[in-house]
């Protein structure tokens, strides 16, 4: 278990100073994530570790000229190119945050109807960060707001983060349920999934 944790520190210490590889929005149907999802229009959208943006724009489109997306990533070129997109788009509905997620959330409390985290959890330490990070997703989050983790399945493949780094819904919920979070669904996307917890 010590090497599993030095190892995924290791590999958080570089998902922290390199940029992260292509987005996984394209490896599944995204119109079967955000169904899961269920944006209404006027809603609050938290895209955490954002990258290129592509849930942010769609999340966009649903939630409407009455809803916001905030699209965080600690890297600015990430959030450059998210903005480039919007103004593409004409989407005037993308707030975009510069911030490592591993400190805490510049949000305010009970201010987001639902957060997504997507291809990002299996460079965290899920004791130290993922711990911390749910902690502070509970914060932001309204009553009974939506918190959904999308990550490649714990199997083997011959792309994507090694086996001995990759995390199971089960790992997931371990950790979340523990700072008032309730599972409410799991969606098989292929080669990842999608969980969904409840703010209790």
């Amino acid at each position: 278990m010590a090497g599993q944790n030095d190892t995924r520190q290791t590999v958080a210490d570089n998902c922290g100073t390199r940029r992260r590889g292509p987005t996984s929005y394209t490896m599944q149907d995204p119109d079967v994530v955000f169904g899961e999802l269920d944006l209404k229009a006027g809603s609050i959208f938290l895209d955490l570790g954002c990258g290129p943006g592509d849930y942010s724009i769609h999340a966009a489109q649903l939630v409407g000229s009455a809803g916001r997306v905030i699209a965080v990533d600690r890297d600015a070129l990430m959030t450059r190119e998210v903005e480039n997109k919007a103004q593409d788009r004409g989407l005037v509905n993308i707030q975009t945050l510069v911030q490592n997620i591993m400190e805490p959330l510049q949000l305010g409390d009970s201010s987001v109807d639902v957060c997504l985290i997507s291809t990002v959890m299996y460079c965290l330490s899920l004791e130290k960060h993922v711990s911390r990070l749910s902690r502070d997703i509970h914060r932001v989050l309204k009553s009974a707001g939506q918190f959904a983790v999308l990550e490649c399945k714990k199997e083997e493949t011959n792309f994507g983060p090694p086996l001995h780094i990759r995390i199971s819904a089960e790992d997931v919920e371990a950790v979340v349920s523990r700072y008032g979070f309730e599972r409410v669904g799991y969606e098989d996307l292929g080669f990842n999934y999608l969980v969904r917890f409840i703010k209790k």
